[in-house]
């Protein structure tokens, strides 16, 4: 009889242990699922929103040489810093053609501000959420102090904007992914 009452113990006593710690990796797991998770904030008050992993708090609001508004903010989330740079458009651009100049002449003018110094090269053609009127480009580059970044670019004739993954590795390509696709214009 002694036997029989340890096996009943060590059942009960495995399956209280088995059910704390299917509990504690449910919570875990939950609690690692929802940090991934990505959250829609507005860009400032302009329609614009951005899906990020973390929280940029307030966007700051400047103005370019050609009194376009500039919109920044940033945030850092397990070690990368995912970023977003708005361009309010001082004059509209019809032309697809003349927006992606526009667009590759804003990458290449941030290229030198954040001091890059080897680039894959632009992979053009793209569209946001199948929206032919939103095009993009995207690239990958390295700056002198050894950080790598994932870059992508998009624009409307209207708003252009450049989301950004930087960090001292290259970023799990579907987290930039749905970062860079989590930009939505007016509208969208």
């Amino acid at each position: 009889m002694g036997m029989h009452l340890h096996t009943i113990r060590f059942y009960l006593y495995r399956k209280v242990f088995m059910k704390k710690f299917l509990s504690v990796t449910l919570l875990f797991i939950v609690f690692n699922a929802h940090s991934q998770q990505l959250k829609k904030y507005p860009v400032a008050k302009t329609g614009c929103s951005v899906y990020m992993f973390c929280d940029p708090g307030n966007f700051e609001t400047s103005y370019s040489e050609d009194s376009s508004k500039v919109i920044t903010g940033e945030c850092i989330k397990d070690g990368f810093s995912y970023g977003l740079i708005y361009v309010q458009l001082k004059e509209i651009i019809h032309s697809k053609e003349d927006a992606e100049g526009l667009l590759e002449s804003y990458l290449n003018f941030l290229k030198g501000q954040f001091t890059i110094r080897e680039a894959a090269g632009y992979g053009k053609g793209m569209h946001l959420k199948e929206r032919e009127d939103i095009i993009g480009m995207i690239d990958y580059w390295q700056s002198e102090d050894n950080q790598h970044w994932s870059i992508q670019g998009w624009t409307d004739g209207k708003i252009l904007t450049v989301l950004y993954v930087k960090g001292s590795e290259q970023a799990d390509y579907n987290k930039q992914q749905l970062f860079f696709k989590g930009f939505l214009f007016p509208g969208m």
